[in-house]
C-alpha cells in the first residue's frame, strides 16, 4: 500500500502529470480514525465524482489539536495504510495543520468533497478550488455511523463489565 502514500510535495508532481494526461482529481479529507461504514461509503462516493480520489488525512498532532488528547486511537502511519487499501482510494497524504488548505492550494483538485454536515461556505478550501474553476461536492453521511458513537460504545460496555 506504501505505492498510494505520499509526501504532499511528490503528490503534488504525480497529480500535476494525472492533470495533464485529462484526468479529473478529487480531494477529501479528514481524521478517519476507525475506519466504518460511513467512511467507506463516502470515500465510494467520493470517488465516483472524477478519475483519481486523492485522501487527506489529518496527522496525530493535528488529529489532537481538534478531538482532544485521547485522539486519534489508530496511529497516522496505520490510518493511512488501511486507507489505502480500498480500491476506490488512489492516493493519500498527511498534513499537519489544523485543515487541509495548504495541501488544497498544492493539489488544485477539480472536485472538493466534504460530508453534508459540513455547510459549503465552511468547507475549508472551497474558495481555492471555485476560484480555478473547479466545484464542491457535499455527500450525505451514513445515520448513526461515527467514530466517536463507536468509541463511546466501547467504553460503555468496557466500564459496565466487572474487572477480571
Amino acid at each position: 500500500m506504501d505505492e498510494k502514500i505520499f509526501k504532499r510535495e511528490e503528490l503534488k508532481k504525480r497529480v500535476q502529470a494525472l492533470k495533464m494526461a485529462g484526468k479529473k482529481i478529487v480531494f477529501t479529507n479528514g481524521c478517519f480514525d476507525l475506519l466504518h461504514i460511513g467512511h467507506v461509503r463516502y470515500l465510494a462516493a467520493a470517488k465516483a465524482e472524477g478519475d483519481v480520489l486523492v485522501v487527506g488525512i489529518n496527522s496525530d498532532r493535528s488529529v489532537r489539536r481538534i478531538k482532544g488528547p485521547s485522539r486519534p486511537v489508530v496511529p497516522e502511519n496505520e490510518r493511512a495504510e488501511v486507507l489505502a487499501s480500498l480500491s476506490c482510494v488512489d492516493f493519500v497524504t498527511l498534513f499537519d495543520e489544523p485543515d487541509p488548505v495548504v495541501t488544497i492550494r498544492s493539489l488544485m483538485p477539480d472536485v472538493l468533497v466534504k460530508g453534508a454536515d459540513w455547510a459549503e461556505d465552511a468547507i475549508a478550501g472551497r474558495e481555492v478550488v471555485e476560484a480555478k474553476g473547479g466545484c464542491v461536492v457535499r455527500i450525505p453521511l451514513t445515520q448513526g455511523a461515527s467514530t466517536t458513537r463507536i468509541v463511546e460504545r466501547i467504553l460503555a460496555i468496557h466500564s459496565s463489565r466487572p474487572p477480571c
